[in-house]
């Protein structure tokens, strides 16, 4: 479970983040912080993999590139060794496993259609299994917002500054 503190400043990031010249500052300001504080904490928050990534998403087609959804069947006694080889490739957003013959799933990102296949073709020789590529066909936005539960509610309000 999150300590207050990091859930108050993911839940207030989850919101937007400021298009500002300190966009840190301003996040501190809101928070009742210090911009250090928000670069160390979300710092450290990436660095234990509680999130991932931190940063902007965006429409890579319409810049070119391309976004495609794989999958493999990973053996369950590689499985780990196969998700290592995975997320290796820095064309790999995120990868999870499935209940499914296909218990593999991870997104490649890529500048281009022909890098996109590419980063497939060499995911697939590394691995020595085959790799099935669902590339996105229609955009869909929905946004999942959980509220804290009853008890983080109550510690992000005594954490929040009046």
């Amino acid at each position: 479970m999150l300590p207050p503190d990091d859930a108050l400043l993911v839940d207030h990031l989850h919101a937007g983040f400021p298009l500002v010249e300190q966009p840190f500052a301003a996040v501190a300001k809101a928070l009742g912080w210090s911009e250090a504080r928000v670069i160390t904490r979300l710092q450290a928050l990436l660095s234990q993999g509680v999130l991932t990534r931190f940063g902007p998403l965006f429409q890579i087609e319409r810049a070119g590139g391309q976004f495609v959804l794989a999958a493999l069947a990973a053996p369950e006694d590689r499985f780990d060794a196969v998700a290592a080889q995975v997320n290796a490739f820095a064309e790999v957003a995120h990868n999870y496993r499935r209940e499914h013959a296909l218990n593999m799933w991870f997104v490649v990102a890529a500048e281009s259609p022909a890098l996109a296949q590419q980063a497939l073709d060499r995911i697939e020789a590394a691995t020595g299994l085959p790799v099935l590529a669902f590339p996105k066909e229609q955009e869909y936005f929905v946004e999942l917002r959980l509220p804290p539960l009853p008890h983080q509610q109550e510690a992000l309000h005594a954490a929040q500054p009046l």
